[in-house]
């Protein structure tokens, strides 16, 4: 009898011991359910604060792009009126003024005039060093005939 009543005390404790499993599976079951759930919640949590801080950071790169390119445009317009400054103040100095051109126009003219009264009074001559004294000489043209008193002129060459 006593061994029916431990038989029977030890299927109580049996049953009790299944059930207490069956309990401690389900609250296992659960926790792991609750666990997960945590995990899932901070990691959300977390990757949210990610994304908060890389949208952050694209935002102060496409600021510093913007800023970049303003500067390169800057630079590049200073370095282009600089050069066009020099350009113009080398021309400036360089070139003459327009009272200088027409004083040179002037002269020019004037020159020209010269040249022509020249050309006409017998410039164009041929003029050369001759024999061994290196004497003034100039030709002449031998088919124009003998000129003067005595027949010692003759056209100049060209005239």
């Amino acid at each position: 009898m006593q061994l029916g009543l431990l038989v029977e005390i030890a299927e109580t404790h049996q049953q009790l011991v299944g059930t207490m499993l069956s309990k401690l599976r389900q609250h296992a079951e659960g926790l792991d359910a609750a666990v997960r759930h945590e995990i899932r919640q901070t990691l959300l949590k977390e990757l949210r604060g990610v994304h908060g801080e890389t949208q952050r950071a694209v935002q102060a790169l496409r600021s510093v792009q913007r800023a970049a390119h303003v500067r390169v445009a800057l630079w590049s317009v200073g370095i282009a009126a600089m050069c066009s400054a020099a350009s113009l103040a080398l021309v400036w100095s360089w070139l003459p003024s327009p009272s200088e051109v027409q004083t040179l126009r002037q002269q020019r003219d004037e020159l020209l005039a010269g040249v022509e009264r020249l050309n006409k009074s017998g410039a164009r001559a041929d003029l050369q060093h001759c024999g061994d004294e290196r004497r003034l000489c100039v030709r002449v043209d031998l088919k124009a005939g003998r000129f003067g008193q005595h027949a010692d002129y003759f056209v100049v060459d060209g005239y």
